[in-house]
């Protein structure tokens, strides 16, 4: 890839994106972000089956069998890179002025892929977090899909780097712990493993849905979805997120509680590292 990073569009690689466009104007669409091992998207089938869901809700017409090959295509340029991360946006056509689609635009597929400088192989080091201020909307509707409009984790963000966190842990608006911002979380407690249920908002994630399905039971851990309160998080025994470039990733520290165990972390990352081709 030329500079480590390439765009294509519909399958053609491009410098700039045409415009109108749908995403841009209202978020209309929905993303996957793979982690690429030396050409490899890792885990494909859970990123495209919630992809999937998420075209089926927002009624984008189907277009999985291009984005199979168009994802093959770009992820086979960066054969030549250790570690890349691969966006891939499906955005509903372009059509007339305002919030109506047209019933026969072609959606746009767009990847994007950029090198990473940093070894995947490795765990991060434990992250240290703040406490979100704004708390995330309800709408069953659009939970668990991975939409384009990401404004409140952008607000959070914000926040963040107002305090010199890297990340936040987010809330929903009837005080439920729900995720982090750019992840999902877990707790031990009394050795089980915890994840907030996500049913009013929160984005599924591809490493939470391996962890819950395969991961934890091949390390003997018993896991559940549960409502989880602010009492309940700092009461834990051990915290990690979750993502698709992070894998999982030790939580050290969030506002005045500090967490030094991160054994659970360790050996699902563990199973990660086995999973690689």
């Amino acid at each position: 890839m030329s500079g480590q990073n390439a765009i294509w569009l519909n399958g053609t690689r491009v410098e700039s994106l045409p415009l109108p466009d749908r995403g841009l104007d209202f978020g209309d669409g929905v993303f996957e972000t793979f982690l690429v091992h030396e050409g490899n998207p890792l885990f494909p089938g859970y990123h495209i089956d919630r992809l999937k869901q998420g075209l089926k809700t927002l009624r984008i017409p189907d277009c999985l069998d291009s984005i199979q090959s168009q994802l093959e295509t770009a992820a086979s340029e960066a054969k030549g890179i250790r570690w890349s991360a691969l966006r891939l946006s499906v955005i509903r056509g372009p059509g007339p002025r305002g919030y109506r689609p047209s019933p026969s635009s072609a959606p746009r597929i767009v990847i994007y892929v950029s090198s990473l400088d940093r070894d995947c192989a490795t765990m991060d080091r434990p992250a240290v977090l703040c406490v979100a201020e704004l708390r995330l909307s309800d709408q069953p509707l659009l939970a668990r899909i991975k939409h384009l409009n990401r404004l409140e984790q952008v607000m959070a963000s914000v926040q963040a780097q107002s305090v010199d966190t890297e990340e936040a842990v987010m809330f929903d608006k009837a005080g439920h712990l729900t995720s982090v911002i750019a992840g999902n979380i877990f707790l031990v407690c009394h050795g089980e493993l915890l994840t907030p249920v996500l049913v009013e908002c929160g984005v599924a994630g591809t490493r939470r849905r391996l962890i819950i399905e395969k991961w934890a039971h091949e390390i003997g851990l018993k896991i559940r979805e549960t409502r989880l309160s602010s009492a309940e998080l700092f009461q834990a025994d051990e915290v990690f997120l979750s993502n698709s470039l992070q894998t999982v990733r030790p939580i050290a520290k969030i506002g005045n509680k500090s967490w030094e165990s991160h054994n659970v972390c360790k050996s699902l990352f563990q199973r990660f590292l086995e999973e690689l081709p």
